[in-house]
């Protein structure tokens, strides 16, 4: 936390020597690992190092250059990024921590590093605030600040008393702020909105209790939905330039709870290779420029699946061939392309009924869920046709798996079922801000277990691994936008032979690992992360191995 012990005459070091803190021996490994991790002062490393009681280390430090010491170990009595702006607070290892009338408590990891100490004072001094100064340990900063990485300023403002203009304010910063849904949630002693921003659900307001009847009123006014009734109901925003909004409302025990999906009109579909698909040529091939046959993609619900299949219309679409899609809802309309829409009077199962005597040659489907559309889709991916569709599964294995039980034959899976291919999304590294990250060992722990278990040996040597930072065009989160990671089964006839003789998942998975060019979704998860993509706590957040 100070300059290297080398350089004074009473390094810090000696402190802990005579405290009976550290030995010796302790003493030149942490020099040693210094050497190793130049951006780490002493105190620093043995606080990350864990060498003596983290008590007893701040006290020696705080003795040392004479300031106060505080031990951040709860959550905080006031929110860091209203007093600081958050790349300031990330960079610099500083944090806000509690306020007495004027004057702000302000942790420092390093408080004898003066140009950043007086930056910060004279930021606060043009705000009206003076600054106390206080020292806590490395590892505390660091906890707080993954805090202030997930948690959003407040940009709304709660206490509009125009409820019209409340609710306007609430859309138009989620659209601002790239957020696919808007949570408006009611609670025993207030209403709390949070926005979703690339898979993350972050609380962005509160607001009054006593306001929750005319924010819901006002939110089915605008969506077309009953005043009166408080039980489930569905409706539209297409108030919104660019966007239609979806909203869905709930009756919960503290009141009615609304979310709004944001859908963005007339948006380009992302080309393939950007959302993540591996670019390779042969593999395209193999897995969609094939009739009599049928590609699935199976994800999660919001995991990305529809718009991998916008992707793949893209890709295939040309003058000459008829493309049919039929999707609950239309998410975005595609030119050249022929999408129905399921409502009250059209279903997938009767709507792909018609579809297959208009002459298709492609048909996608937004979802199979029910033994009748799997039997229509397998009859028209066994007529001529190239279907695609999304399933609910854990992986592209296991899509085998759920069309057995839903019904249909190991004979028509065989025979029609020829890609399945299984995605999840992660968050990607914002491009602004992010910075280079040398691997630890936890993290190469996990590497070489993703090794043992998929038998897929990973280059480290040369990786070029980045960490997140925050900046303003990330919301100082870190992350912009979201990549999907894939698995892709491509079947050979090998495989249909084995599905059509009824054979297991299991075996199907030993023999897709050993003989095809099957990969688990984690192989190319750790493939993004060492090229600079994403992160390995991204993987762990949203893959289980």
């Amino acid at each position: 936390m100070f300059e290297n012990v080398k350089a004074r005459k009473n390094p810090i070091g000696a402190e802990f020597l005579k405290r009976g803190l550290l030995t010796e021996e302790q003493i030149e490994k942490v020099v040693s690992y210094q050497n190793d991790h130049k951006d780490l002062k002493f105190g620093e490393i043995v606080d990350v190092l864990d060498m003596c009681d983290k008590n007893e280390l701040l006290d020696t430090l705080a003795y040392k250059i004479q300031v106060t010491p505080v031990m951040l170990t709860q959550k905080l009595e006031i929110n860091p990024v209203k007093y600081l702006p958050r790349d300031m607070i990330i960079n610099y290892k500083v944090i806000p921590f509690a306020i007495e009338g004027t004057t702000l408590k302000v942790a420092f990891a390093d408080p004898l590093d003066t140009e950043k100490v007086k930056e910060i004072e004279l930021l606060l001094l043009n705000e009206g605030y003076t600054m106390e100064v206080y020292i806590t340990l490395y590892t505390s900063i660091m906890r707080q600040i993954e805090t202030v990485k997930t948690v959003e300023t407040t940009f709304i403002n709660s206490e509009e008393k125009d409820v019209t203009k409340l609710i306007d304010n609430i859309i138009m910063t989620a659209i601002e702020k790239r957020a696919s849904d808007i949570h408006i949630e009611p609670m025993e002693d207030k209403v709390r909105i949070r926005y979703r921003i690339d898979g993350i659900l972050i609380t962005v307001s509160e607001i009054s209790k006593y306001r929750q009847g005319v924010i819901a009123g006002r939110i089915k006014a605008i969506s077309n939905m009953h005043q009166e009734l408080t039980s489930d109901q569905d409706g539209s925003i297409n108030t919104y330039e660019n966007y239609s909004i979806r909203v869905s409302s709930q009756k919960n025990v503290n009141g009615e709870k609304f979310v709004l999906r944001l859908l963005k009109k007339n948006t380009e579909a992302k080309n393939l290779f950007e959302l993540g698909f591996p670019n390779n040529p042969e593999l395209i091939e193999r897995a969609f420029q094939q009739k009599n046959s049928m590609v699935l993609v199976c994800a999660p619900t919001g995991g990305g699946k529809t718009t991998t299949l916008y992707s793949v219309l893209e890709y295939l679409d040309r003058p000459e061939i008829n493309i049919i899609s039929i999707e609950n809802p239309v998410e975005r309309r595609i030119p050249g392309i022929n999408q129905i829409e399921i409502g009250k009077s059209i279903t997938f199962e009767s709507a792909l009924r018609t579809v297959v005597r208009q002459d298709p040659d492609i048909i996608l489907v937004g979802e199979i869920r029910d033994l009748d559309t799997a039997k229509i889709a397998i009859e028209a991916g066994q007529t001529g046709h190239l279907v695609l569709s999304t399933i609910h599964t854990i992986d592209a294995i296991e899509a085998i798996t759920r069309l057995r039980k839903m019904g249909i034959s190991d004979y028509d899976v065989s025979a029609t079922l020829i890609t399945s291919i299984s995605q999840r999304l992660v968050r990607r590294l914002c491009p602004h801000c992010k910075k280079q990250h040398v691997l630890n060992d936890e993290e190469k722990k996990y590497i070489e277990r993703v090794e043992k278990l998929t038998k897929v040996n990973f280059d480290l040597k040369a990786c070029e691994t980045y960490e997140p930072v925050g900046c303003a065009t990330c919301n100082y989160t870190g992350y912009y936008e979201r990549i999907a990671l894939y698995e892709v089964l491509c079947l050979d006839e090998y495989l249909k032979d084995m599905i059509s003789d009824g054979k297991s998942s299991i075996d199907i998975r030993k023999y897709a690992m050993e003989k095809t060019d099957y990969k688990p979704l984690i192989v190319d998860g750790v493939k993004k992360v060492l090229n600079g993509i994403t992160t390995v706590e991204e993987l762990k957040r949203n893959i289980l191995i």
